[in-house]
Formats: structure tokens, sequence, C-alpha cells
């Protein structure tokens, strides 16, 4: 089993910054791949980045491309998330998510550890 635990989450003005982190916990060498995703009220759940624990390959959501940063670091076994110039609509719950294999990286589905959310308001 493996435990997420997101954090750095919180109410900011549009165009400011946070930085959210993802710190896993138990067996993390069965989650090589690591994303970020989030869900708005009454919206589904949408990918916003990923990354590899080993190589470092990352992808992002054409939404978040050129504010948005993942990265890791593997001896603290931590994601983070850096979000620049926040808007309005990036206003969700940020989940962090592990599984083995990149593959569809893009699909929720395909992910096998889950964290508990963490909340990201960003006001007009």
């Amino acid at each position: 089993q493996v435990q997420l635990v997101e954090s750095g989450g919180g109410l900011v003005q549009a165009g400011g910054s946070l930085r959210l982190s993802c710190a896993a916990s138990g067996r993390t060498d069965s989650t090589n791949f690591m994303g970020w995703f989030r869900q708005a009220p009454g919206k589904e759940r949408e990918f916003v980045a990923a990354i590899s624990w080993t190589v470092g390959n990352t992808y992002y959501a054409d939404s978040v491309k050129g504010r948005f940063t993942i990265s890791r670091d593997n001896d603290k076994n931590t994601v983070y998330l850096q979000m620049n110039n926040l808007k309005p609509e990036d206003t969700a719950v940020y989940y962090c998510a592990g599984k083995r294999y990149s593959g569809m990286y893009y699909r929720p589905g395909t992910y096998d550890y889950w964290g508990q959310g963490t909340q990201v308001s960003v006001s007009s």
C-alpha cells in the first residue's frame, strides 16, 4: 500500500501563487508515476500534471502550461506542484495520485493510489 498526503492549499487572489506538496509513504516502489488532478464542484476530475519518479519526464494539461510546474524530490518521496499566475477557474480540490506505469497518465481511472485532496480557492 501507498499513502499520499497533500498539503499547501489555501485561498489566494488571482495572479498569486501556491505550492502544493504530496508526500508518499509505504510501498513507494510501486508508484513510478505521479500525477496531480483537480475537481471543481459539479465537474469531473481532470488531469493537471504528471511526472516520472525516475526519469523526471513531465506532462501538463494545456490549461496550466506555462503557469504550473511539477517537480519531485526523490530523497523526500515528495512531489510538488508550483502554481503561478492563478486564475479563478483554477479553484478546485487538488488531488495527488500514483501508479506504476505512465500509460494514459491523463486518465484518473488508471491511478492506483490517491490522496485526500487539498482545497485551492482563487478569488477574482
